[in-house]
């Protein structure tokens, strides 16, 4: 009896089975059936297609290769085309306030100061070498009291700036090579900067705006300088618990960079108008810009990735243009 059971049980397994084989056979038999060959005469589709291939192209027929370098080119253009955006695309006033802030000019100001003051001290040892230092330093505050000048903001000592810009600019190209005379001459700008911060001011001395820097700063010196601040953000960016340790060192120096690569752009500078130079100087300051915006956002991760494109972008000028 049992097995009488089983064999009936069995049977309409089998039943089932082969009704849901046959069903799902069918419901693809269905979808895989196409619809027929629309009848459609030549003539109605002339005019639509190309009877030949090289009637698709007007001039000589593009080959592999054209076609990458063209790609090449476009994204090229598209990149400076940005770069010129990003940075302004002008030497107005208000391009500086995009680049840094009124509180980093000041506080690099002061800083830059100090080390200055260290530095002179005696003729012998501002002789022997420190006349380099000297430099160095004269060209960076020169720079930055040429922005101030420019400024499209209130910035501390704006009014004195373009006899400062003028007067530190000089003393900087003096700095070249050491002498008594030259010492003298750097110990007075030591003595101009103390009453400059202290709030007296620059007495009796007067400059005039200009858009040639040719007098402000030389190129070789504020490459190096790029350089101290390149070395010094990727110290404090290692990771994202110094980066966080040290946001304010960073921005500051973000800051500056992206206000040189500006600067060396500048009308009398040298390389500025080389289209390759500006672009590299360009990028650099774009870089440099976007470490801000990731500090604001609190992205370490870019924060880190941006210093990494900025010595990047710092190198390759170094190789072409140092």
């Amino acid at each position: 009896m049992k097995t009488h059971q089983h064999f009936v049980i069995a049977t309409r397994l089998v039943i089932v089975v082969a009704l849901t084989l046959f069903t799902l056979t069918g419901i693809a038999s269905a979808q895989n059936r196409r619809a027929p060959v629309p009848d459609v005469s030549a003539e109605q589709i002339r005019g639509i297609f190309f009877e030949n291939l090289s009637d698709a192209f007007q001039g000589e027929r593009p080959t592999l290769s054209s076609i990458r370098s063209a790609s090449k080119a476009a994204q090229t253009t598209a990149i400076a085309n940005q770069s010129k955006s990003n940075s302004g695309g002008d030497s107005g006033s208000d391009l500086w306030t995009t680049l840094i802030s009124a509180a980093s000019i000041e506080d690099e100001i002061k800083q830059v100061r100090l080390r200055y003051d260290a530095l002179i001290t005696t003729p012998g040892r501002f002789n022997s070498g420190g006349y380099l230092s000297a430099r160095l330093e004269l060209t960076i505050l020169a720079t930055l009291f040429g922005v101030i000048a420019e400024y499209g903001e209130q910035v501390r000592w704006k009014s004195h700036a373009d006899a400062a810009r003028d007067l530190l600019g000089r003393t900087a190209s003096n700095c070249k090579a050491g002498s008594t005379q030259v010492y003298n001459e750097a110990k007075l700008r030591k003595g101009d900067l103390r009453d400059l911060v202290s709030g007296t001011g620059l007495a009796g001395r007067r400059g005039e705006p200009t858009e040639d820097w040719s007098g402000v700063a030389d190129r070789s010196p504020l490459m190096e300088y790029a350089e101290m601040l390149i070395e010094k953000l990727e110290d404090d960016g290692r990771d994202a618990k110094t980066i966080q340790s040290n946001q304010s060192d960073i921005r500051r120096r973000a800051e500056l960079l992206a206000m040189l690569g500006h600067v060396l752009t500048k009308d009398g500078i040298d390389g500025s108008g080389d289209e390759d130079y500006d672009e590299l100087s360009h990028s650099m300051s774009d870089a440099a810009r976007n470490v801000v915006m990731a500090l604001e956002r609190t992205d370490f991760e870019n924060v880190r990735q941006g210093i990494s494109t900025i010595r990047s972008r710092c190198d390759a000028c170094h190789a072409e243009y140092r």
